[in-house]
């Protein structure tokens, strides 16, 4: 599978598992989906150096846009992972929102 199928399955997951399919994610606006995956970006980042990037880390906390229970990172692929499904699904409200609907 390539990351860019690995990013569209993690896309489905979100939307089949966690039931965040467009209409909840047009809920949130004011850049609330382009901040988590900056968040997850961050943090997968943060874990590529040969020592974690501790300074990086808290630096990104503020990124969350919601409560902190919600956060789950994981591994760093997993987390890129993550941000990139998550910045599909910006876009995507971003167009919706252009479109009118």
């Amino acid at each position: 599978m390539s990351v860019i199928e690995e990013i569209a399955a993690e896309r489905r997951r979100q939307i089949e598992v966690e039931g965040w399919d467009p209409a909840h994610d047009d809920q949130h606006g004011n850049g609330q989906l382009g901040r988590a995956a900056a968040y997850y970006a961050a943090h997968g980042a943060a874990f590529t150096y040969e020592a974690p990037d501790y300074a990086l880390l808290v630096s990104v906390v503020s990124l969350w846009p919601w409560a902190l229970e919600w956060k789950k990172p994981k591994d760093a692929r997993s987390n890129l992972i993550r941000a990139g499904a998550l910045i599909v699904a910006e876009i995507e409200r971003l167009d919706r929102e252009a479109l009118g609907k």
